[in-house]
Parts: C-alpha cells; structure tokens; sequence
C-alpha cells in the first residue's frame, strides 16, 4: 500500500487572452512536473485566458476559446497518468466560493459565488469536449475528491484570506491534501502573509497544502509575484522564486500521507469536530497519487523560508515588470527623463537590475528570455553577457535642461548614466520655453514673471508648468525618433518616475514629464525609494548615488539663486514626504477622513505637535489633495507596491471633483481644537492651584 505522495505547484507567466501561449505554458509545466513524479499537479487560477482579461469575460469568445483550449490539453498524451486542475478526464468543476472584490479585484463584476456549501449538480459539457472526453456531463459545486489512496479539496485564492475557509470544514471532514489555485498579486511587504496564512491553515488541522500562482505582468499594473509553495503540517518544504523570468516554474515535493494521519490523531478536538462534521459529496477516483512498493522514497523536510528585503522587492518585482512589458509591447527599450534626483535615479536603477536579471536569465541557459533579447533589440546574433552593454542598447536618458537647472543636478545624471552604461543624451529646452512665452506675450500684450521677480503665484505656476510639459513633448518626439536617428528600428517607451506620495499630493503637472507609458516606482514611497537608492549604492556599486541621496529633492523650475537650488520639493508641498506616507495610509488603508485622522494624529504626534498644529497639517493636507484629486484621472499607469496607492478608478475609487473647503469636516476639527485646549488650560489652572 502506498502512502508517499509527490505533487507540483507551478507559477506560470500567464498573459490576458493570450491563448496560444498560455496552452504551450500549461503544457510545459505538466510535462515538466510528470517529468518529477508528480502525480498531482496545480496550476494557477484562470490559467487558460489569463486572470487578467476583465470586462473581455463578459465576452463569449472569452468562454468559447477557453474550452478550445481544454480540449487542446484533453487531447494531448502529455495531460495523462496525472490529476491536475486542467488536464484528463473532467472529474469535477469545483466553482469559486468567495470572490476577491476589494482594492484591485472587481471579481463579482463578472462573476457569481457558489453559495450552495456541500451541493453539487450535473454540468452539461460543451460538445466539442464530449467529443473528446465521451462525457454528457461532469458534477458541478463544492465537492472533494476521493482517490484510492488519499482525499482532496480545493479552495481558490481568495477563499484562503476569508474568516470561514473551506479548508477549515474540508479537513475535519478527512481532506489531506488542499489545493489552491491563486492569482495573487506582489505588495511590497506582503508576502509573509500569504505564507503565514497557509502554514497556520495546516498547524490547526493537519494536512499538505498546495499553493500556485500566476507571475509575470497579466497585462496591466498588477505584478503577480509567483512564490508557489508547498506546506505539511504547518511547515513549509519547498518554496517557489518570488521573482524569476522563467515563464514556467514547477515546484514538487515529496510527502508521507501518514504523518498528517498521525499529526491530526494528536488533535483530540479536530477529531471531536470530525464525529459531527456533515460531510462533502466525494467524487470517487479510480487513480492513486502514490505507488504501491514506495517505502524507499526519500521525503522532503521542513525549510526556512527566505523572505526578500523590501528593497530587494524593489530591485527585482519592478524589474520582472518592466521585462514583460518591453518584451511583450514589441519595443526597441525604454526612454528615460534623468533629472538626478532621487525618483528618476530610482527609475534608472530598476531598468539597470532589469538588465542584470536578464544576462543572469541567459547566463544560466533561459533561451526563453535569450529569444525576446533578440526580439527586442532586432538582432539574433546577440547575446547580452554585460548588464552595462545591454543596458545601453535599451536605456536611452536624457537630461533636459533650462535656465532653472543646475550644473549639479546635470552632472549627477551623467555620472549615473555613465555608471549603469545607458545611451545618455542632454536637451536644453529653453529656446522652444521662450518660444512658447513669445507667443503667449504676442497674443496677450503680457509677459508673466516667477515670484522671486515681482509675479504673482499664479503667473509664477504658470512659467513652471510650460517648462514641465515641454520636457514630456521633447520625451515622447525622442522616445519616437532617438532610435532612427542611430539608424536602428523601433521606438521607446516612455519611462515615468512619480512615485505614489507625490500622486497621493498632487505635487506634479498636469502632462509633464511624469506623463508617460508606464511609470516602475509609481506605487512606491520616496523613503523606500531612498532606502532602494542605498540599496543600489551598496549592492550594484553605483557610485553617483552617493551624491543623488545627499541633494535636496528639487524640481529646479524657478530660477536658482547664484547658481545654487533655492526651491525644495517638501518646501513648495508644505509637507515632508514623511508625514506625506502617514497620510496616505490613513486615508486609504485606515479609511480616515479629515476628523478621524486629526483624531488619530493627535495621539500619533502627540510628542512634536500641538492639536492646533496637527489640525493646521490634516486641513493643508486635505486642501491640496482635493484641489489636485483630478490630476489622478491621467496618472501614468504605474507598478502596484503600496495599498494607498491614489490610482483612479483601478484601486482608488473615490471622486476627483471635492468642495476643497470642507467647510463641515473641519469645523468639527475646529470645535475639537477648542475643547482640547480649553481642558490644557483647566489642567494647568488647577495645578497652580
């Protein structure tokens, strides 16, 4: 009798819609997982159309090329002697119970819960899987499955993060081994939960649990991080790479059913539960996962798991992001606006560690990642060996300079470039600036002036802006012809480099250079970005960001004062992107409006503000974020790292026109100022007393 079981979670970089490739990806990880002993095998969810193809599910092509596609695996030699979720004889459809419907996820747009807990029905076949199959129908609904050897059920992604998983019921019920299918995305600092989740799931009950999902870009701003993993008892045994540019990864592990009967024969309450559990319809298999003489079959112990720094996070989901997109896109690279600041310097090294990844990728035999090099720089004789060299076949920076800029800023970009070996060009725009005031002035009979010359504000915004809008004209024109001008093909992508407390803010213009095709760090904080900047500094030796890292943040658009910087980003913000974070996260992950955040902040700042500073800081924080709440509707499409990112109407749902007065909200600030103060003074009254 056999009782070691050997199964395989797979990540698979999975596209929307793209059909063709996803099959050959399903099929290489079966192949690859059979090729280990694997008689079990997990793929992630919706792993046929891709998990990100949205209101294309409303579609019924959608369905119609999704079923051609299963009867593509049911036909293929490769999906026999192995159960897995896609491939065989159709054993059970088992549908999602709870859908993800917060933050990214808008699953009940498109989809229904089963909410019939234990029922199963008969689902009629499509013909052209009976065909295949000889089935009319197969049972449809929350069931396990039954092999000769061992029970098992299924939970999909979101059902794990519910209070009442299926799990909980399933094992006491005697399921042993759990699968979930996942498309989970990448959070900097998430990724312990997820594995907290499972292992805690199994140490209360017992069992294996199986976890796959999706990696790569499904095509939009999610990166789904992969990190497949499989756990026993509460302990993992083997772990999935977080982040890889391999399309198909395959995990298997190597597990004694008998040491989940004995851990569970422990749990003297599990085993009281179990006498009065109602027990779930089991669709019987007439196949074993183990084999029958197995007692010489080494097992798989207990790991440690390896959780990356956040700003390893930075330097390789950004970078695997950013790969799929250029690859994927059909461009010759990227273009880059290099200020020598912090975000735009953040930007570069990302490209750079994206470069690294991709020599490594090659280095080590991934003709996958080789094919797309050749692709993408047009040129099949090409081998990138020197992260430096093929950074400048991809990379093109540029340093746009005006009048307001300074030497400092300008050779900070050189020297960066000149150290990750980008194709580094410098623009001076102040001729097509005075040409634009030339016409204004023409037209009007006015020329504005910058404030520090007698303007007034609004005029002094005004002559920043044309000089921030200009640069994302002059972007996107060498984006277009950077690459024709050295007589090679393609064009660009235009990089962005906003990050998420300036978009939280508001602090950028309207179509300026921070208006672009996709923006890597566009979710990321400025204090993780400068801790990502140290971070390269260390680990890539990258020299010049010594430099970056000790200058003032500075959008150099007002004149300099005897050649030095006399505007500061925190300055013109009146606010430090430290206190910047806290507000973002308040707003969005607390849910707090003006009132409630005084009332949080109070107590959080208790030791550096008074009630009427905190009140002053909430009320400046929520004028400037209402008046500039429009500025989100054009956000550049951006990485998604943090969980109160502003982007609208993906994550972000709230409206972009608000009364900025607040005239309410903040009386009752007011009222609460008052009250505070008025029992300081009482306090004191009586002390002196």
């Amino acid at each position: 009798m056999g009782r070691k079981v050997t199964v395989a979670a797979c990540a698979l970089n999975q596209w929307a819609l793209d059909f063709g490739g996803n099959l050959e990806r399903i099929l290489k990880s079966i192949e690859i997982a059979k090729c280990k002993g694997a008689r079990y095998r997990l793929g992630p969810e919706l792993e046929i159309c891709g998990y990100g193809c949205s209101d294309h599910y409303f579609e019924s092509d959608t369905l119609l090329h999704s079923f051609q596609a299963l009867a593509k695996l049911l036909e293929s030699p490769v999906t026999q002697d192995i159960i897995c979720d896609v491939g065989m004889k159709i054993l059970l459809i088992r549908p999602k119970m709870a859908l993800a419907n917060t933050g990214n996820y808008r699953e009940m747009r498109w989809f229904t819960p089963w909410n019939r807990s234990r029922q199963v029905e008969d689902y009629f076949l499509p013909r052209m899987i009976q065909e295949i199959t000889n089935q009319e129908s197969v049972p449809f609904g929350d069931a396990v499955l039954a092999t000769l050897d061992t029970c098992i059920g299924s939970e999909i992604c979101e059902e794990l993060w519910t209070p009442n998983s299926p799990h909980i019921e399933m094992g006491i019920d005697g399921v042993e081994i759990f699968t979930n299918s996942s498309a989970s995305h990448h959070v900097l600092r998430k990724a312990h939960t997820r594995v907290d989740l499972v292992n805690s799931a199994m140490t209360k009950n017992g069992g294996i649990y199986i976890l796959a999902n999706q990696k790569g870009c499904d095509g939009d701003r999610l990166y789904y991080d992969g990190c497949a993993m499989i756990c026993m008892n509460g302990a993992t045994v083997a772990q999935g790479l977080q982040f890889s540019l391999d399309d198909v990864e395959v995990l298997v592990a190597t597990l004694d059913l008998e040491d989940v009967r004995s851990y569970r024969a422990e749990i003297s309450s599990r085993n009281l539960a179990a006498s009065k559990v109602t027990p779930y319809c089991r669709i019987k298999v007439k196949f074993a996962l183990s084999w029958p003489d197995d007692i010489s079959t080494p097992t798989d112990e207990p790991i440690q798991w390896r959780y990356h720094s956040p700003e390893e996070e930075i330097s390789l989901g950004p970078a695997c992001w950013l790969w799929d997109y250029l690859r994927r896109s059909a461009q010759g690279g990227f273009l880059l606006p290099l200020s020598g600041g912090v975000d735009s310097s953040a930007t570069a090294c990302i490209v750079y560690s994206m470069c690294l990844q991709v020599c490594s990728a090659v280095r080590n035999g991934n003709q996958g990642v080789l094919s797309d090099v050749h692709k993408t720089v047009n040129d099949k004789a090409y081998t990138p060996k020197d992260p430096r060299e093929f950074c400048r076949r991809i990379l093109t920076t540029c340093y746009m300079a005006s009048e307001n800029s300074s030497q400092d800023t300008c050779d900070r970009a050189k020297s960066l470039a000149e150290e990750i070996g980008s194709y580094h060009i410098n623009i001076n725009i102040d001729g097509v600036v005075k040409a634009v005031w030339g016409v204004f002035s023409a037209v009007m009979g006015r020329l504005p002036q910058y404030h520090v010359c007698g303007g007034s504000s609004c005029e002094n915004l005004a002559l920043q802006n044309v000089q921030a809008r200009i640069r994302m004209v002059f972007a996107y024109l060498f984006a277009q012809l950077c690459l024709w001008s050295r007589g090679i093909p393609g064009g660009l992508l235009v990089l962005g480099s906003s990050n998420v407390d300036e978009s939280l803010r508001g602090y950028f213009t309207k179509y300026d250079c921070s208006s672009a095709d996709i923006n890597p760090i566009g979710g990321i904080s400025k204090n993780d970005l400068r801790s990502f900047i140290q971070y390269c500094l260390e680990n890539f030796h990258l020299t010049a960001l010594g430099c970056i890292l000790s200058a003032p943040p500075t959008a150099e658009l007002e004149p300099l004062k005897e050649g030095q910087v006399a505007q500061t980003d925190e300055a013109d913000m009146g606010m430090t992107y430290a206190e910047l974070s806290v507000y973002g996260k308040l707003r969005k992950i607390a849910k707090a409006g003006p009132y409630s955040m005084f009332c949080k902040l109070i107590n959080m700042w208790k030791h550096i503000c008074t009630p009427r500073e905190v009140a002053s800081k909430v009320k400046h924080f929520f004028r400037t974020y209402s008046i500039n709440r429009h500025k989100m509707t054009i956000l550049t499409p951006s990485y998604h790292a943090a969980d109160y990112s502003p982007d609208d109407n993906r994550f972000d749902l709230r409206p972009f026109l608000y009364n900025s007065a607040w005239s309410w909200q903040f009386r009752c600030i007011d009222e609460q100022v008052s009250k505070l103060e008025s029992k300081e003074v009482n306090s004191r009254l009586e002390d002196v007393v």
